[in-house]
């Protein structure tokens, strides 16, 4: 386990090249078919979630940066791990590590769970959603959404990666996406390595 240093600016040109770079050949219209893509919406439509109204978490960060052609900006640590999300096409989550209390587990929700996303109103879960919890609260709804609860925050110090996969994509993708985030990170956080990792693949 190590500190985390922050910088004010976090991605530099070269990230912001791999951004471009990983989008230039995708189409707002196809996306939804893209080989990286697809799996995650089957995974969503096998248990009940309409990924035409709530996407994987990559594709709606991808869907931002094709249409408006900029990336958008929350926090230097945040910012790369969405860098390695878009280059490698894999939903990442980045976690308050020291809110954490293990074991992380990844299982169907509880019906009248309550989960507080990042930006929105606490919400009760149905009972059908795949969650990512700890012994006490749910920190994401596989794939698609994390919680404020554990959300990294400039000054956080240690932090969690997790990087989801579901049936039909590889899991050296998920593996290397997840090392990517970490690489990604070191470099924000001014060359201090700083982060656990998690994969989640079938």
């Amino acid at each position: 386990m190590c500190s985390l240093k922050w910088c004010r600016d976090g991605i530099d040109q070269d990230m912001l090249s791999r951004v471009f770079a990983s989008a230039k050949n995708l189409e707002l219209s196809s996306l939804k078919d893209h080989s990286m893509v697809r799996p995650y919406r089957r995974f969503m439509w096998s248990i009940g979630i309409d990924p035409t109204k709530v996407r994987p978490s990559h594709e709606a960060l991808l869907r931002r940066v094709l249409s408006r052609g900029e990336f958008p900006r929350i926090n230097p640590v945040v910012d790369v791990g969405n860098v390695a999300s878009i280059e490698y096409m894999v939903p990442i989550g980045l976690y308050n590590l020291d809110l954490l209390r293990p074991p992380l587990v990844l299982r169907r929700s509880r019906a009248g769970e309550v989960f507080e996303p990042i930006g929105g109103k606490p919400r009760r879960l149905t009972g059908s959603e795949v969650v990512l919890s700890d012994q006490e609260k749910i920190l994401h709804i596989f794939p698609y959404r994390d919680s404020r609860t554990t959300m990294v925050t400039p000054g956080v110090g240690n932090i969690l990666i997790v990087a989801a996969g579901v049936p039909g994509i590889a899991a050296e993708r998920v593996e290397a996406a997840a090392l990517a985030a970490r690489r990604y990170i070191a470099v924000a956080g001014c060359g201090v390595e700083c982060a656990e990792l998690v994969t989640i693949t079938s």
